[in-house]
């Protein structure tokens, strides 16, 4: 188990190329070759014990007290992470692709968002999609009936996308230079913010059918993201949301994040974040010398 979020070790995932419908399985498990069982609990006065049990039945133990200490199993996964993904980010700054993560919790209206952003803007943005779910590659079919380019990556119990997901989405979907890699995350407000994919941008996206206190609530999200889509503001009417309110919060969280108020059905709100888009293209992608 992983001491960071709490799921599985095996986080490699299965990758599903939508184009040829290949499935690559990865086996590797964290603890693969060390013919143990690594897992952790917390104790009633705060303890964190990580037992790793080898098949001798000699237990070892890691003791850390969780009082603003960082246990060093995490610090080892976060900075073997981080590595890759300084590696994805120089590809992805050696071919000129803009790479997006977009994060929310599950039903905010990333896929929808995503297929309208495709569709009103493939014939001026070349865009391709890493779509991260737990199962089924529904949400990829959807993308890929845009005509867009889609990897499915599914985590299984894994609750986030990591960098080395993310390299080996690459290898399958072969994103083209000078273009935009859109990367739609596992639904859920905590993990995906903890882990650097790479990207060039965090995008959080937030629907009126959720509390407005979500930026409070989960505050590093809200911190570690540069721009907020509110959807589904076509029903405000029916829904008790304080928007004047969720800005508020925003702004205590993190006073510089942009704040784009959208809805993908009506098309409301769009033209805005489109704008936005297209001019980050323009600003960081420069043609490359060959």
């Amino acid at each position: 188990m992983c001491v960071t979020c709490g799921c599985s070790d095996d986080a490699e995932g299965t990758i599903t190329n939508l184009e040829t419908g290949e499935m690559e399985h990865n086996h590797h498990h964290a603890h693969e070759g060390q013919n143990s069982d690594h897992h952790t609990h917390t104790l009633s006065d705060g303890t964190v014990v990580t037992h790793s049990h080898h098949h001798d039945n000699e237990p070892s133990q890691i003791h850390a007290k969780i009082h603003g200490t960082t246990i060093s199993l995490e610090q080892e996964i976060l900075g073997k992470n981080n590595l890759l993904a300084a590696q994805n980010r120089g590809w992805f700054k050696g071919r000129n692709i803009l790479a997006l993560n977009l994060m929310s919790s599950p039903g905010a209206g990333k896929t929808t968002l995503l297929t309208r952003t495709i569709n009103d803007l493939k014939h001026k943005l070349p865009i391709t999609v890493i779509e991260g779910d737990q199962e089924t590659i529904n949400d990829a079919q959807k993308i890929k009936e845009t005509g867009c380019k889609v990897v499915q990556i599914n985590t299984g119990t894994g609750c986030h996308l990591d960098a080395s997901m993310i390299e080996r989405g690459l290898q399958q979907l072969n994103p083209p230079i000078n273009s935009v890699l859109m990367i739609e995350n596992v639904g859920n407000l905590v993990c995906p913010a903890l882990f650097d994919l790479g990207e060039q941008v965090k995008v959080v996206i937030l629907s009126v059918t959720e509390g407005e206190d979500k930026p409070i609530k989960y505050p590093h999200m809200f911190r570690a993201s540069e721009i907020m889509i509110l959807t589904k503001i076509d029903l405000l009417p029916y829904v008790q949301f304080d928007v004047q309110r969720c800005l508020e919060y925003v702004q205590q969280v993190n006073p510089k994040m942009q704040v784009f108020q959208v809805s993908a059905t009506t098309g409301a709100g769009l033209d805005t974040w489109y704008q936005w888009l297209t001019q980050k293209v323009a600003a960081s992608l420069q043609p490359v010398v060959m």
